[in-house]
């Protein structure tokens, strides 16, 4: 290559000017080097490249000519980095770069030290090889009529071994305040003015690299990157540098899904879900418990999904595990505030949830034994570095874990789950890549004898990328999501029935992105979604049962969204992203459905008539715009003001009358008797980076408030209802708080604090007396707990131990006590105190693990990990539940708890 270089500066100097002669031609479907000889036939002139520049282009030259060489050369090299120089009757083929003849007039013009681009671009080429920063990559193709001063580089990140795209990893032009980061697929982009730079690339799961490019105009580089084997430094949530402090988002958090193994965890099972519940803002029931409120919203406020599909029920074994597969998810994103406008449908959070690619290259896997599951992900490719399979299982092998439980109801019970997951992605080409997930999870318990308990998810995802260019990309998702429950009594005697229960909802989405310029990056798309539910079946299994069969008529209705946004950079210092959503929802038929006299309790002696809709007709319509808005302001270097404010509508409804979520709980969609839930949250906050960005510090406040929130009368009858609208009461929420969270991401010691203080209200307030729960006022919510505070530590011993411990302290939840009794007529009657007035005892937790790496031999059959765990190490009582029982005339109170012993784990991982 240097000789080359050589020869084509000798011919520039030789010949001083070209020899553009016409020329007649004519091409049938030739290759790009095919063309280029023939043009070198008819010409006469005698043309120079290097064989493998034209064999890297997959263009066909087709067309008839009659022009000069030069035009003639325009045509067959447009859309390639291929450039030309003629000089006398030669002609040199020049790769990305090109020839001048003399510099422009105002090359060395002052530049006042901004980023400004200058034609020609010169490098150190031979020294930059060898200087240690990386191999130089030449991006775009030089052009001296190219009047274009800012170009773009894209590319994808991906694992030198396994060919997964990296999420999330950081990515500095060198030298600049110049930064961005990878998204989900992988994805990088900088906007940049021609000239020479070093990409600096910092991961913590993978090597650090630097790379040196020029850039000549638009164009597109990947880069693989090595995974560092020595993983015991890693942090669980990505800081990833600066990030927290550039974006104009707040309540954000990406959970690191490969560091979570250092985490003491119940029974050593790395779980993605329960890592988030001890974040500031999550917040679960209790212990062992399904179900989250985050920011002081229900669990129902949540919008869970994986790979763009819904999971209705995230959780295994009756909320102690999720139904996550660590092993299979390649990132987990968790937005409290600043929702981007492409999410609707919850008022609380969105847990994005995102499977790995699957390794193109070769077989891999990864996999666990722990003493309640085995898991197993293993890697096929089925087009070399073009297309693979990802599969995935995860199963429990015993019960035992329910036997051992300080609980004499459920130590005689019994359980068993199971998951799975498959996808399938193929790299069609440069612009088109196809994603096509599976996945399936299934619970199985039996608390009584003679009872079994089932649940399942399903969902379906097909995801088509495609790049236009390099401003615009979209993707069409398409999706389907079922979720279903049942249970089988099969006593002896004429009780015996079985109960079945299931919701789907099939989704098509569009969502495209268009790069209009450096300050604006707009992000846009269109939803729709059918919803089917069948709110629940009994049928007697005994033909002389006394009981009879119940169908309760099945619910349908549609959804649709549209949305854009536009990520503003207005200053150096001030970002703001503008989103705006409408959503658009309508009930329909076929439905019989009662109506009621306005301004009185629904129930049944209010009831005025029936209308009954056809299949598919329009019950009801709602509808209403969901403005997004964050904004970033740099109060100084590594010092950042954030502001944001979200509506959200909601228009389907969790139906549990338990304090935590239940499998057997049921869905509602609203209807003619049944209103959209409705929220707007306010969020401020400061966000600072300490000690060289290895220190974060981020203190945040929300305000929230919320209508038509879902709540029930007293002893309301929920399941199997076929006028559930008469047990519904539907009244206002509020809920405040301050987060505060310290960050250290790297070094011998790293991990988080994080503390909240946050209050969560709801008033249900009616002037008649059934439907007004404490005299109209505002209470305690199941899920209000003042205090919160959780740290995660891990200290790096040596490049193959570690040591981890998490501290967990939380103010008992709400609960409504017995206070007395009182007679009226012949009975005695139970006084109970305001709802949720008292409350349980708090909550303690510490847990502790030591981790082993297997020894960093490169070429080892597999790299293992060794996780020594105690759970609950102090062995404290934790209440789970206070329930009350009338003895000898006397109300007594018991307590009840999960976990009351120290539960010891041994955990093994391994990765091929």
């Amino acid at each position: 290559m240097k000789y080359f270089y050589t020869v084509v500066l000798f011919f520039a100097i030789i010949y001083a000017k070209a020899q553009d002669r016409d020329v007649s031609i004519t091409f049938e479907n030739l290759s790009l080097q095919e063309a280029i000889l023939k043009v070198e036939k008819v010409s006469g002139l005698s043309i120079y490249f290097e064989n493998q520049w034209l064999d890297d282009q997959s263009k066909i030259i087709n067309g008839t000519f009659n022009k000069p060489v030069s035009e003639v050369l325009d045509i067959v090299l447009q859309d390639t980095p291929i450039n030309y120089y003629i000089a006398g009757n030669k002609i040199i083929l020049i790769k990305n770069s090109a020839i001048y003849d003399d510099l422009p007039s105002d090359y060395f013009g002052e530049r006042n030290g901004d980023l400004v681009a200058k034609k020609p671009v010169f490098f150190k080429a031979y020294d930059s090889l060898n200087s240690g920063e990386g191999n130089l990559a030449m991006i775009g193709k030089d052009s001296k009529e190219n009047l274009t001063k800012k170009f773009t580089i894209s590319g994808v990140l991906r694992d030198s071994k396994t060919n997964e795209t990296l999420p999330q990893v950081f990515i500095k032009i060198k030298g600049t305040d110049i930064s961005t980061e990878t998204d989900e697929n992988g994805f990088y982009e900088f906007t940049l003015p021609s000239g020479s730079y070093i990409l600096e690339i910092n991961s913590f799961s993978h090597e650090r690299i630097s790379k040196n490019v020029v850039i000549y105009s638009d164009g597109e580089l990947n880069i693989t990157m090595r995974e560092n084997i020595n993983q015991l430094d890693e942090v669980v949530i990505s800081g990833k540098e600066n990030k927290t402090i550039r974006e104009a988002t707040s309540g954000v958090t990406t959970i690191d899904v490969e560091a979570i193994k250092n985490i003491p965890l119940v029974m050593g099972e790395r779980d993605i879900m329960k890592v988030a519940t001890i974040l500031p803002g999550v917040k679960v029931t209790g212990e062992g418990s399904a179900g989250y409120s985050v920011r002081g919203g229900k669990e129902d406020q949540n919008l869970i999904q994986l790979d763009n599909a819904v999971i209705y029920n995230p959780s295994h074994f009756l909320g102690f595990f999720s139904a996550v597969n660590p092993f299979t998810t390649q990132s987990a994103t968790i937005y409290k505030g600043s929702i981007p406008a492409e999410f609707g449908g919850r008022l609380s959070s969105v847990f994005d949830l995102k499977s790995k690619k699957a390794n193109t290259d070769k077989i891999s896997g990864e996999g666990g034994v722990g003493p309640v599951t085995s898991n197993l992900a293993v890697n096929l490719p089925v087009v070399k570095g073009k297309a693979g399979l990802l599969v995935g299982g995860r199963a429990t092998y015993s019960g035992w874990i329910l036997r051992s439980l300080n609980n004499e109801n459920l130590s005689n019970s019994k359980a068993s789950f199971y998951d799975g997951i498959i996808k399938y992605n193929h790299e069609i080409n440069q612009n088109n890549d196809l994603e096509i997930s599976g996945y399936y999870s299934k619970d199985a318990f039996s608390i009584t004898a003679d009872s079994l308990y089932q649940y399942s998810n399903r969902l379906i995802s097909a995801g088509w990328n495609h790049t236009f260019n390099e401003k615009n990309k979209a993707s069409l998702i398409l999706t389907n999501s079922h979720y279903k429950f049942g249970i089988d009594y099969d006593s002896a005697n004429a009780n015996a029935f079985e109960l079945n229960y299931q919701i789907a909802e099939t989704q098509a989405l569009i969502k495209a992105q268009y790069l209009l310029s450096k300050k604006h990056k707009i992000n846009y798309g269109v939803s729709a979604k059918g919803y089917k539910i069948n709110p629940g079946k009994f049928t007697a299994k005994n033909p002389e049962s006394i009981m009879n069969d119940i169908d309760i008529q099945q619910e349908k209705a549609f959804e649709s969204g549209a949305y854009i946004s536009d990520s503003f950079t207005v200053t150096d210092k001030f970002l703001i992203d503008l989103g705006l959503r409408y959503s658009f929802f309508g009930a329909l038929g076929a439905a019989t459905i009662r109506t009621y006299e306005n301004g009185v309790p629904l129930n049944d002696a209010t009831v005025t008539g029936e209308i009954s809709y056809k299949n598919n007709e329009l019950i009801k319509t709602y509808g209403g715009f969901e403005p997004r808005v964050a904004m970033r302001y740099f109060l100084g270097n590594n010092f950042s003001l954030k502001g944001g404010f979200d509506q959200m509508y909601q228009y389907i409804h969790l139906l549990s009358s338990n304090t935590t979520q239940s499998p057997t709980d049921t869905y509602k969609l609203s209807d003619l008797n049944v209103k959209p839930q409705m929220s707007r949250q306010y969020s401020l906050g400061l966000y600072k980076n300490f000690n060289d960005q290895f220190l974060e510090l981020s203190i945040e406040g929300y305000f929230k408030k919320s209508s038509n929130i879902l709540d029930y009368k007293v002893a309301a009858q929920l399941l199997l209802n076929e006028h559930i609208e008469t047990q519904l009461l539907q009244g206002e929420g509020k809920a405040s708080g301050v987060e505060l969270l310290l960050k250290k991401t790297s070094g011998r010691l790293n991990g988080w604090i994080g503390y909240t203080y946050s209050r969560t209200f709801i008033k249900l307030n009616s002037k008649f007396s059934d439907e007004r729960v404490n005299n109209g006022e505002y209470f305690p919510a199941n899920f209000d707990k003042p205090h919160d505070f959780s740290t995660v530590l891990n200290y790096k011993i040596t490049q193959r131990y570690s040591v981890s411990a998490n501290v967990v302290y939380q103010t008992g939840r709400p609960i409504t006590y017995p206070i007395g009794s009182y007679q009226y007529g012949n009975a005695e009657y139970t006084l109970y105190s305001d709802r949720n007035q008292f409350r349980i005892p708090d909550y303690f937790r510490v847990d502790v693990g030591f981790n082993v790496e297997g020894n960093h031999k490169k070429n080892k059959l597999a790299h293992s990990f060794w996780n020594f765990s105690v759970y609950n190490l102090l062995g404290r009582n934790n209440p789970y539940s206070v329930y009350f029982v009338t003895e000898q005339g006397q109300i007594k109170a018991y307590q009840t708890s999960i976990f009351a012993i120290p539960i010891p784990t041994v955990t093994y991982n391994f990765k091929f």
